[in-house]
This record gives structure tokens, C-alpha cells and sequence, in this order.
């Protein structure tokens, strides 16, 4: 192999590994008591939304967990009066008729 063609391969290897698990780790970011602001401006537009009450719910759609390919669920965060409550992978299911709660993956 020539040198650009390694210089290649090496950099499209690290560009998967720093970007495979960027959904993750900006999980790890998120913490109760943000702003709905907050909340947009470190993951981006959400792929849905809900509304139940005084809850609001942001789903972003088949995000890595970790750095496998195969290792993919929905995270939702949930606010109240624009406040984060509740966060991370799973399913969301509304409570009564205005209550959105999250369901864990098992």
C-alpha cells in the first residue's frame, strides 16, 4: 500500500470511532433542571415531538448507544414547563391524559 492510502484508511478508522458514539456520550451531557434550550442546543433538533399537558417530549430517533453499529434505540427527553425532568433510551408512554412517562429498554 502507498502512504496516502494508509494516511486514509487510518483516518476514516478514527472518524467511525469519534462519531460512532456521538448520540451517547451527549447523553451524558444532559442533567435534570435544564432549559428547553439547553436541551435543543446540545442535541440539535429533534426527530419528534409530543405534547401531553405541561409535558413536552423530544424523540431522537436511532441514536448509537455506544460505538456499535448494532447498538441503537430512541432517546427522549421530557420536560415540564420547559424544565428537563426526565431522560434516555426507551419508549415513551402518556399517563392519564397529561403525563408523559419514560419506559427504560430492557
Amino acid at each position: 500500500m502507498n502512504k496516502p492510502t494508509v494516511f486514509f484508511s487510518f483516518f476514516m478508522m478514527v472518524c467511525v470511532t469519534v462519531f460512532s458514539c456521538a448520540h451517547g456520550s451527549k447523553m451524558r451531557k444532559l442533567y435534570p433542571g435544564m432549559t428547553k434550550q439547553e436541551v435543543l442546543k446540545t442535541f440539535g433538533k429533534p426527530d419528534g415531538y409530543q405534547k401531553a399537558g405541561e409535558y413536552e417530549a423530544f424523540k431522537y430517533s436511532n441514536k448509537l448507544m455506544s460505538g456499535w453499529s448494532w447498538d441503537r434505540a430512541d432517546y427522549y427527553a421530557i420536560l415540564k414547563e420547559g424544565v428537563l425532568v426526565e431522560y434516555g433510551a426507551g419508549n415513551i408512554r402518556v399517563k392519564d391524559s397529561n403525563i408523559i412517562v419514560l419506559v427504560p429498554l430492557r
